[in-house]
């Protein structure tokens, strides 16, 4: 029996748990893709798939329907796949465990994919059900979102004719999105050679317990983030020990999310075990005193490991002192939207490697000029130790349009089901509606979605009656669409 069986509704609970089953992480998207497409045949409509795995479905409009103009349907097929440290899941082949209570739906010990896999639910329901009063729908299911929104990059928008979209990408029930940040990737490299290590002793220094969540919808929280912690970890380990060797680190999966633990190893000159120990001690008490109400779980830790390999005193001291040096975190507040990011950037990956250190960046803004002004910020400190930037994935901003007769009537139609007022507000997220609107000129569009919290992390969960009551008022949009 299906684990979501009898969860409302039904129609899409089961298409979801269908998703879930099959694996689907950003750039492994090829059987999610063909699945997508296998439900197109089962309900006998006209589909499109690109060489990259998107996926676009087209639906007829209903009856007295069939004058209205199109309305583009799109969210991504892809999911940030988080575990626990000790989930022995192989993500990139296996599908999710999903538990519920009847309230909320989440995984066992890995991240869920609601972001942004619910949305692909509902449009598939959508597809499915002809009871419903809709214009023609073109559905739009994009590829490797949460790594840089390759997908809607390489989108053929040439036979799409809807000028509306309706994104359902957002996470907050109520909370209607009609502007997000731009971003880019920074991929940083600092070069380094391994070289033997000899009467040294060695430690592995582990930073765990964090919160970590997403680098948009949670960077305001001043959550620690384990890479750059673990680069003020090290260097005041080297202030203190000063012939201290880097021989390993490694933090975070993805440079979209915040590292959640980061762990290293280094060789100390020999006799300065206890010292070191203590100083590691004493520096856990210093995390727990700054982060406490936000990162309560954090902690420090080194455990005795043998060291065979180490970057010299000489390379390990440029690195540190870069690592030192990078900016993380918020950057700047918008004044147009109060309460809003404006500015951050994210140090998302770090890996000591057989070449050198490798640092991967998120950058987000919603102002183009501030988002290139912190990119030069990397660039300036990476490049001045001696180290290189390569920037890849740039995805445009979504501007904030004041007029939008089609958002005008999702919020009316919000309040009509509801009671309540809808919020509109913009986002610090990236979000595929700027790269659409640069494709498709005179595209108005709005992102809604049901409530989901902690994506990108093990505690991602999805909430129940907020998913029913989203979904009814899509069906509601689509039926006032005439």
């Amino acid at each position: 029996m299906a684990v979501l069986s009898g969860l409302k509704p039904e129609k899409v609970f089961d298409y979801f748990e269908k998703l879930c089953s099959v694996p689907h992480g950003s750039g492994n998207t090829k059987i999610i893709s063909d699945m997508c497409v296998g439900f197109a045949r089962e309900l006998g409509l006209r589909y499109r798939q690109e060489p990259c795995n998107n996926v676009i479905i087209w639906k007829d409009a209903s009856a007295g329907y069939e004058d209205s103009a199109p309305i583009i349907l799109q969210g991504h097929i892809d999911m940030v796949c988080a575990k626990t440290d000790d989930c022995t899941k192989d993500m990139s082949v296996e599908g999710l465990d999903l538990v519920t209570d009847g309230e909320w739906v989440w995984a066992d010990k890995t991240s869920l994919g609601g972001d942004n896999g619910i949305a692909v639910a509902m449009i598939l329901a959508i597809l499915a059900d002809d009871t419903l009063a809709h214009p023609p729908i073109e559905a739009v299911f994009t590829v490797d979102e949460e790594v840089g929104m390759d997908g809607a990059f390489a989108l053929d928008c040439s036979d799409l004719k809807g000028k509306k979209l309706l994104n359902l990408d957002s996470e907050i029930e109520g909370v209607f999105t009609v502007s997000c940040a731009g971003g880019m990737r920074a991929d940083c490299h600092l070069p380094g050679v391994m070289e033997p290590v000899t009467g040294m002793a060695g430690y592995t220094v582990t930073l765990s317990g964090l919160k970590g969540g997403h680098s948009g919808a949670d960077i305001h929280l001043g959550r620690a983030s384990g890479n750059q912690v673990m680069g003020r970890v090290l260097y005041s380990g080297m202030k203190r020990f000063p012939d201290l060797r880097l021989a390993a680190v490694s933090g975070g999966q993805f440079d979209n999310v915040i590292c959640s633990r980061c762990e290293a190893a280094v060789a100390i000159p020999a006799g300065n075990e206890k010292a070191f120990e203590d100083f590691i001690r004493e520096f856990d008490a210093v995390l727990k005193n700054e982060y406490a109400g936000c990162d309560d779980g954090i902690t420090l830790a080194c455990a005795g490991t043998e060291v065979t390999a180490a970057v010299s005193a000489e390379t390990t001291n440029v690195m540190l002192h870069t690592l030192l040096a990078l900016p993380q975190g918020v950057q700047a507040m918008s004044v147009d939207f109060p309460g809003l990011v404006q500015t951050s950037l994210n140090l998302g990956v770090l890996r000591l490697e057989e070449d050198g250190l490798h640092i991967i960046f998120s950058i987000r803004s919603c102002i183009a000029s501030q988002k290139e002004m912190v990119a030069q910020q990397v660039h300036a400190i990476v490049e001045f130790a001696g180290g290189t930037v390569t920037e890849r994935g740039k995805y445009p901003g979504w501007q904030y349009a004041r007029q939008s007769a089609f958002r005008d009537m999702v919020v009316e139609a919000y309040r009509d089901l509801t009671g309540k007022d809808a919020v509109v507000e913009a986002t610090h997220g990236g979000l595929e509606c700027g790269l659409l609107i640069e494709k498709i000129p005179g595209l108005d569009a709005i992102s809604m979605g049901p409530e989901l919290h902690d994506v990108h992390s093990v505690r991602e969960r999805l909430n129940v009656p907020s998913t029913e009551r989203m979904y009814a008022l899509l069906c509601e949009a689509l039926k006032r669409s005439k």
